[in-house]
């Protein structure tokens, strides 16, 4: 019913649905090994303030990180928050549970010359790499998350426009700019790619970009398609699609684009979200202050 709940009236991703299903488990599954009870016969009371600290406890003597216990806590909350909605607590018994603190982690991103380098992997004379050049492309131009980009549908893009409608989280909708080498590569794709992959499929795919079977390109296979790239390249560092979203923000912010457009363009709710990218493109200004300024 909870994980209902999530996907009909929060509007919440796939994903995150996945992901409190698991976290929320994991927590009840401890609180069974606890009570020596299954988990289908642990009742109300065993969700307490004290139960969930020690849970928290618990996660940080296994070593768990900070953000993923603060992640496990927020599903634990919305389920709790659920359950007050329905009047299983006439009050909400961990309303006063402290997140975990995060570590300050600065966004990874890529130098222009990495970027060139991944964006120029891709065979440019075969369909898969025509596809992956195109999906690389428009990553790095737009800095749309990877849940974003494998939901995208043919209609979504406006190549004679050169706009982007994007889905992002809770089902909210915004449209971003396309830079033209972007709607370059998207065009060929289109033209000397797509055709070919959707032939293999005997159904029609709306989906924008298409695995090798014709159907929708999934989230891992994206994952799994930069990293194949990366160790072409041997680019020495660690890539996700998130990476792409880093360096996208970072490089506009470089470029001196103003903070709110690049909250616009990211699809982030709030602004403090967005200006952890200044941290980066402070820290890049004070290297080129050291490396340049005669008087140290």
């Amino acid at each position: 019913m909870f994980i209902s709940h999530l996907r009909a009236e929060k509007g919440s991703a796939a994903m995150t649905q996945i992901s409190y299903r698991t976290d929320l488990y994991q927590f009840l599954a401890h609180l069974a090994a606890l009570h020596e009870l299954p988990v289908q016969e642990l009742g109300k009371e065993v969700i307490t303030h004290r139960a969930v600290r020690e849970y928290l406890a618990d996660m940080q003597e296994r070593g768990l990180s900070r953000a993923t216990m603060a992640r496990k806590l927020a599903a634990i909350r919305s389920f709790v928050k659920y359950l007050c909605r329905e009047l299983v607590f006439d009050s909400n018994p961990i309303a006063t549970v402290a997140t975990p603190k995060q570590e300050k982690k600065l966004p990874r991103f890529l130098y222009p010359r990495e970027v060139e380098m991944l964006l120029e992997a891709p065979d440019n004379t075969d369909v898969l790499g025509i596809r992956d050049r195109a999906m690389l492309e428009l990553l790095y131009a737009t800095g749309i998350r990877v849940s974003e980009l494998v939901s995208l549908d043919l209609a979504h893009m406006d190549n004679s426009q050169s706009l982007l409608r994007v889905l992002g989280k809770g089902n909210k909708e915004r449209v971003v700019p396309v830079g033209e080498q972007a709607v370059n590569a998207l065009n060929r794709y289109l033209l000397a790619s797509r055709p070919v992959l959707i032939a293999r499929n005997r159904r029609e795919e709306k989906a924008l970009f298409l695995n090798k079977f014709g159907s929708r390109l999934s989230g891992r296979s994206i994952r799994n398609i930069i990293n194949k790239y990366v160790d072409e390249i041997a680019l020495n560092q660690k890539v996700s699609p998130h990476t792409l979203r880093h360096t996208f923000a970072t490089h506009l912010l470089n470029g001196g684009a103003d903070l709110r457009s690049v909250q616009e363009m990211l699809g982030h709710v709030k602004l403090s979200t967005t200006q952890v990218y200044t941290h980066v493109t402070n820290d890049r200004l004070k290297t080129v202050h050291n490396e340049s300024f005669p008087r140290r």
